[in-house]
């Protein structure tokens, strides 16, 4: 299934498409190359946005929650790689303490987790759960709608080791993203292997490095290919002291969001696209869709209502938005079901192991669609991601279609590998 592209603008995305199917071998070379000198990150999920006339990613998540949403045909390759991801840094691993969020009332995160733990077991490996939740004192069995279960236990912490009782892993895999900060528990551990690192958590990570990276990698890939780099990169700015409850900072919100307009309208006119340009003002950490407005116009800025205000001044776990990314909004004319659609694409490791359509069926095709309403139509990769099928018309194969999103979502898992290192507070500075 390849949704309907309801736009008429499908020349240049099935320019871009033509262009990356008929320079795969280049493509693959050149991602291989680029392993060898980076690590990627030990699972990513990116949400894309196709335009008709841009596909970019707009949003890369280094503690994917939606693995339930992945088809089950897609589960051998998630322990395939799952499995490269451990090897490469602890061969003989045994033991994987799996740390998720504390949000223990989500049923459709739990079935996320009950799925990691389904693949780290096919990977070869004793998973058991650990939380950081201060309340779970003993172990505590969870039973989901399905029947299954899921056992939390209390953490136990050693001078230089962290495990669970009578359970000393080599390998801990936080699915929690430190939104609430960096727990004492989890620093200073120098006998093991914690994925992602703690600098990626949102406690310090931003989300204008990750663009800034990504800029770079777009530059890189649409030389190769001999593209406009803005035709994969969303445009963006940055502001870091708003205060959106005392309305403090917001010329510099302004001033952004003209500049950003501008350069996008100059964009259009360059392409020849009717569309009205817009920006997504975000929140520069943070997730669950939170913390996130849509502007069209400068003026907008001038008149913010108390609850949009209210809306863009608090996140996830409470906590104070000062930060934004200003964006360049990217459409989305994909629907399934006729309602609008977004790509995700998951890879764990440098693989891309599936990904599934975010469809909200009361949004608008310039609106986030991570919100409340929003559901989950899987990927229907009828073969593999990597295996497209040149000579097919652009657009008319999944494959096709798929392995190009398999592509821009690995550029973004690149800019994540460049990013971790840019901002790792161990690495040597010369």
């Amino acid at each position: 299934m390849v949704p309907h592209l309801v736009t008429a603008l499908t020349g240049p995305i099935n320019e871009l498409e033509q262009r990356i199917l008929d320079s795969m071998p280049a493509i693959e070379r050149w991602f291989r190359l680029e392993w060898m000198e980076h690590t990627p990150p030990f699972y990513t999920s990116v949400d894309l946005r196709n335009a008709g006339f841009k596909l970019a990613p707009v949003d890369t998540n280094l503690f994917p929650g939606g693995f339930n949403n992945l088809t089950n045909e897609m589960m051998p390759l998630a322990a395939q790689a799952a499995m490269a991801a451990v090897e490469k840094i602890c061969p003989e691993a045994k033991n994987l303490l799996l740390i998720p969020e504390n949000h223990t009332r989500n049923v459709f995160y739990l079935q996320n987790v009950l799925c990691l733990m389904r693949i780290f077991r096919s990977a070869g490996l004793n998973v058991r759960l650990g939380s950081l939740d201060e309340n779970i004192k003993e172990p505590t069995t969870l039973t989901l709608p399905t029947g299954e279960t899921l056992t939390l236990e209390p953490l136990e912490r050693s001078q230089r080791r962290l495990g669970l009782k009578n359970f000393d892993p080599c390998t801990i895999v936080l699915n929690n993203d430190l939104s609430a900060g960096i727990p004492a528990v989890l620093e200073n551990l120098h006998e093991q292997f914690l994925l992602p690192p703690l600098h990626a958590g949102w406690a310090i990570r931003r989300k204008h490095n990750h663009f800034r990276a990504y800029e770079e990698v777009a530059k890189k890939f649409s030389k190769l290919l001999g593209i406009d780099p803005w035709l994969i990169n969303p445009l963006y700015s940055y502001c870091g002291e708003v205060d959106f409850q005392a309305e403090e900072g917001l010329e510099c919100l302004r001033s952004n969001v003209d500049m950003l307009l501008s350069k996008i309208r100059r964009k259009y006119k360059e392409y020849g696209i009717q569309e009205k340009p817009f920006v997504v003002v975000k929140a520069d950490a943070g997730t669950y869709g939170m913390g996130i407005m849509t502007v069209r116009d400068v003026r907008e800025l001038d008149s913010l209502n108390r609850r949009t205000r209210n809306k863009m001044s608090t996140i996830k776990d409470g906590q104070t938005v000062s930060e934004v990314l200003i964006q360049e909004g990217v459409l989305t004319y994909e629907q399934v079901n006729e309602a609008v659609a977004e790509p995700v694409v998951y890879m764990i490791d440098r693989y891309v192991v599936g990904g599934f359509y975010r469809v909200h069926s009361s949004r608008g095709t310039d609106e986030n669609l991570n919100a409340p309403g929003a559901g989950f139509v899987p990927l229907a990769f009828a073969e593999s991601p990597h295996l497209p099928q040149p000579g097919m018309k652009p657009g008319a194969s999944s494959p096709n279609r798929f392995y190009m999103y398999g592509v821009i979502g690995r550029l973004a898992m690149l800019a994540a590998s460049y990013e971790l290192e840019a901002t790792d507070p161990e690495a040597e500075v010369y």
